[in-house]
Parts: C-alpha cells; sequence; structure tokens
C-alpha cells in the first residue's frame, strides 16, 4: 500500500514539476520578447527563480534554437546576455496610425520579436514620426544584441490607401500632412535597405494568411474595424490590390447619401459613422471625453451604453462587408483592429449582420473568426511582407542592392 501511494505521489509530484518547467520557459521566453537582452541574473530576479534554474532553461532553449547567448560585462563582471535567436536577418515592420506607431523585428521563421508602441498626436507629422520609427528600430536591435547590418528590409502598414504604383498616400486628405511623402525613400536613405510600403489593412490580412486564423485559407477577407475601416483581400494566398491598391477600401462606401462629408471629399462614408470621433461623440453627454480604447474597455467591463455604440458599429461594418464578400466569395472573414477587441460584443451583431445580407442558401456559410494578432498584424505583416521580398529577389540572382 505504501508503495503505492509512494508511486502515486511520485507521478503527481513530476506532473507538477513538468508544468512547472513549461510554465518557466514560456516566461522566460515572454520576458525577452517584451525586455529585450538579459543576462541571466537579471532573467533570475525578473522571474523570481533561481539562476540555476535560467541557466538550465537557457541551455535547454538555446539547444533548441530558440535562444542565443553571448558573452558580456555587467558591473565590471562578466555575465552572460541572452537573446532571442534570429536566422539569416531581421526585417522591420512599422505600422503608422493616425493615433499611434508599432515597430516589430521578424526573422525568416515569421517569428516576431521585440514590439515596442509609441502613442502619437491625431496630426503628428512624417518628419518627427519617420525619425521616432528609426529610433525604435535601432533601439530594438540594440537590444536583441543584433548588428545593423542583420536588418535586411522594412516593411511599413500605413493607416490609409496606399497607391501600389507610387508606394505613397493614394488619397489626399486622409493622413494630413503626409499627402507628398515618400516613406519608403525616407527609411532607405536612413538605414540603406529595401522599403516596401502598403496599407495596413492589407498588411494585417497578410501576417493573418502567414501565421495568423487565416493561415491555410487560399482565400478569405479581413476587417480591419479600428478609427476608421479597412479590409485586405486574400485570393489564392496573396493580398489582392487591384490596378491602383485600393481594394478592399470598404470604409469608403457610402452608407449615407446625405450624410457628413469625409475626409476624402465623398458624402456619407462608412467611416463617418464608426470612426473614433463619431463613436465616442454618441457617449459625450453621459461619459465626458473617451478614446476608442477607453469605449473598448468599458464595453469589456460591461458598461451598456459602450456595449451599444460598439454592436451598433458593428452593425454597420457588417452590412458592407456582405457586400465586398458576396462580390468575392471568400472562405472566411478575419476580423481585427481596436473595435474587434470587444470580443463577442462586435463579432456576434457584425456575423449577424453579414450573414443577413449573403445568399440566403448559400452552399457553403463564410465563418467569421477574431485575427490571431490583432494587436501586432499590420507591423508584423508588414515585416513578414518585406523579408519575404528580399528572400524573392536573392533566390532572383543574389540579395537585392540596398537602397535600391
Amino acid at each position: 500500500m505504501l508503495v503505492c501511494m509512494a508511486g502515486r505521489f511520485s507521478k503527481k509530484k513530476l506532473g507538477s514539476q513538468s508544468s512547472l518547467r513549461e510554465a518557466n520557459r514560456a516566461n522566460l521566453l515572454e520576458s525577452i520578447h517584451k525586455f529585450g537582452a538579459m543576462t541571466q541574473v537579471e532573467l533570475a530576479e525578473i522571474m523570481g527563480v533561481s539562476t540555476a534554474t535560467i541557466s538550465a532553461l537557457v541551455h535547454q532553449l538555446s539547444d533548441e534554437g530558440q535562444l542565443e547567448t553571448h558573452g558580456t560585462v555587467r558591473n565590471g563582471r562578466r555575465a552572460q546576455l541572452v537573446t532571442l535567436a534570429h536566422h539569416n536577418g531581421l526585417a522591420a515592420g512599422v505600422h503608422i496610425t493616425r493615433r499611434g506607431l508599432r515597430v516589430v523585428l521578424c526573422d525568416d521563421t515569421r517569428s516576431p520579436y521585440m514590439e515596442h508602441h509609441y502613442p502619437l498626436a491625431r496630426n503628428h507629422l512624417p518628419d518627427t514620426t519617420l525619425d521616432i520609427a528609426a529610433r525604435m528600430i535601432r533601439e530594438s536591435l540594440e537590444q536583441m544584441d543584433a548588428g545593423a547590418d542583420e536588418l535586411l528590409a522594412i516593411g511599413v502598414a500605413l493607416g490609409a490607401p496606399v497607391d501600389k504604383r507610387t508606394r505613397m498616400l493614394a488619397v489626399p486628405g486622409l493622413l494630413p500632412g503626409w499627402e507628398d511623402e515618400d516613406i519608403a525613400a525616407a527609411f532607405r536613405e536612413m538605414f540603406d535597405v529595401p522599403v516596401i510600403v502598403d496599407n495596413d489593412a492589407n498588411m494585417s490580412a497578410f501576417c493573418e494568411a502567414r501565421v495568423g486564423a487565416g493561415s491555410g485559407i487560399e482565400d478569405f477577407v479581413y476587417v480591419n474595424a479600428s478609427d476608421g475601416v479597412g479590409a485586405g483581400i486574400v485570393r489564392g494566398g496573396e493580398v489582392h490590390h487591384g490596378v491602383t491598391g485600393l481594394a478592399g477600401e470598404i470604409g469608403h462606401i457610402q452608407v449615407d447619401p446625405l450624410g457628413a462629408i469625409c475626409q476624402c471629399g465623398n458624402r456619407g462614408c462608412l467611416n463617418t459613422v464608426v470612426d473614433e470621433q463619431r463613436l465616442t461623440s454618441l457617449l459625450a453627454v453621459t461619459h465626458g471625453d473617451l478614446t476608442l480604447n477607453d469605449l473598448v474597455l468599458k464595453a469589456n467591463g460591461g458598461d451598456p451604453g459602450c456595449r451599444r455604440v460598439i454592436a451598433d458599429a458593428a452593425v454597420r461594418i457588417g452590412n458592407v462587408a456582405s457586400t465586398l464578400c458576396i462580390s468575392v466569395d471568400p472562405e472566411l472573414v478575419v476580423v481585427g483592429g481596436e473595435l474587434a477587441q470587444a470580443g463577442e460584443v462586435f463579432l456576434a451583431p457584425f456575423r449577424e449582420a453579414l450573414q443577413r445580407l449573403l445568399f440566403p442558401d448559400a452552399l457553403t456559410p463564410i465563418a467569421v473568426l477574431e485575427a490571431k494578432l490583432p494587436k501586432i498584424n499590420g507591423a508584423l505583416g508588414a515585416g513578414i511582407m518585406a523579408m519575404e521580398n528580399e528572400e524573392r529577389e536573392a533566390l532572383n540572382g543574389g540579395r537585392s542592392q540596398k537602397g535600391k
């Protein structure tokens, strides 16, 4: 009896030790993702475990190719600096929106590293914003203990329509002050690497196609519901741009012929009824000044007014998305952006509105999924697209010329 009980106890103990080891592995990787390169002593302090535990985990993860160690000096003493392993160079993804800037590094495994976010004033201008982005890229490389020569390419996701022929802003007024800015040229001058620019819905769709909710799906639509709405169309596993690059700009489909004038110059576009200013203004009397993020947080906390505003916006967006779906016949709709972070508060009415306006006897209903990487898919998609373009150049006769 004692032997049996001891055996059962040992199995439970082994099981709990295994779970603890896996949790420590995950925490260690997350810590380096979040804070960058650290010594083993620093990791032990952050995680609240012994240096012996960290040493064993680092050794195991290094053998698996997930971590790298480099000799360094801290406070006059030798130490082992631990970084995420990166393979065959890095690409930087930069996501520029009306209110924020996000930078992510990735390697040829499509893994994200060193994600950083920087809030911006609503009418930020190119010179300052691009300088901040460049500094964030350099700091991210330093935190990974990576040299400037390891940066192979840069991708930029812009929160506005992009002309695919010029890689510049396609419609004046949608990002004031950026109309004549050659973003690709600016980054090439600063880093001397190839640069690709596209709108953020397309970059997000590309990310979800490669490593997200649309992975393995040939034909799907990505709907970006943030401060303004856009869509990315994936056909045959690749982003469909159309002739000029404006495919999927559903935020500029008219929903009210007598509505407000949109920044694009037309009247009653979808964006005039579901952008941040419009949605938060509906709550001004009862809630005071809110941001879109405040709105989502309060909705997730159960606030009935905020939930109503988000649900109504979801219906409006779902109605317009149904028109796009009838046109391109996707297998799946992936929904991302700040509003989608309200979860089923947004997704349920969106899904209902979408399905209601599709063919009632459709052979296969269109599935609706939340984006797998809603916060970083714009930046990560830009980085992955830049990396894949660089890989194609390498296959077509060597690495593309820097600055080209």
